[in-house]
């Protein structure tokens, strides 16, 4: 037995908003910090991001899975069309709108707890090609890692693993690693370390669901299987939650 909907949806609207806080609290922290050190700063960024999605997977994970991501949701229930086992299309149109206003909400708490103002659009703009190609990279990788572990019944690994993943990718790709649109849209609210503007956003997003597709892509070609383990990403939310039920 799964959570009803509404906490489901619920929980991916917390967990992708307090992400949103952390990357851009992490960033406001690391340019105070270290302000003449942007590879410290960088680093300080990577580090919290990747210890606080851990965190947040565990805490949420056995509610909704952990999506955290639009392009994660999207590619559940596509995998899942064939065998059943995905994100039905209903809990997706929940999840997105949930994931999108718990970024926004994420970053506003952000630049509130250090005394900015609730909103402050960016203004670092990031639109050039290799960034896009970054973002396809990094997006592609997160897929094709979250649904090889389900695939392999290794998804109890999803927190260590994809905590890893972004913490590496922020130095790897161009980019930073945004790899998530509800992500990328809450980071135009700040206009700090972490921020995109919000003319950028578009095109982030355009190459993060492109990257998406190139991810399942691969795992067609490695996992042939893998849709049938959809349900389980990125962690598995059934026994725990009807436990506590």
């Amino acid at each position: 037995m799964t959570a009803p909907l509404w906490r489901r949806a619920l929980a991916e609207g917390l967990g992708t908003g307090l992400l949103v806080t952390v990357v851009v609290g992490s960033g406001i922290a690391a340019a105070s910090l270290s302000r003449n050190d942007l590879g410290l700063q960088l680093l300080e960024n990577a580090f919290a991001t990747a210890l606080g999605l851990a965190v947040l997977i565990l805490m949420l994970g056995p509610v909704s899975g952990a999506h955290f991501n639009p392009v994660v949701s999207a590619a559940d229930w596509w995998l899942g069309l064939r065998t059943g086992n995905g994100l039905p299309l209903q809990e997706l149109l929940a999840y997105i709108p949930a994931q999108i206003a718990g970024g926004v909400v994420g970053a506003i708490l952000a630049n509130l707890m250090y005394g900015g103002a609730a909103v402050s659009w960016s203004t670092t703009h990031r639109g050039a090609g290799h960034l896009y190609l970054g973002e396809v990279v990094a997006t592609a990788g997160l897929i094709l890692l979250i649904f090889a572990l389900a695939a392999t019944n290794r998804a109890s690994l999803a927190p260590v693993a994809v905590g890893a993943y972004i913490g590496s990718a922020y130095w790897f790709t161009s980019s930073t690693s945004f790899a998530n649109p509800a992500v990328t849209i809450g980071r135009a609210f700040s206009n700090t370390f972490a921020g995109i503007a919000p003319s950028s956003v578009p095109g982030f997003v355009a190459f993060q669901i492109l990257g998406a597709v190139v991810g399942l892509g691969l795992l067609a070609l490695l996992y042939p299987h893998a849709g049938r383990a959809a349900g389980d990403a990125v962690t598995s939310h059934t026994e725990t939650v009807g436990a506590a039920s």
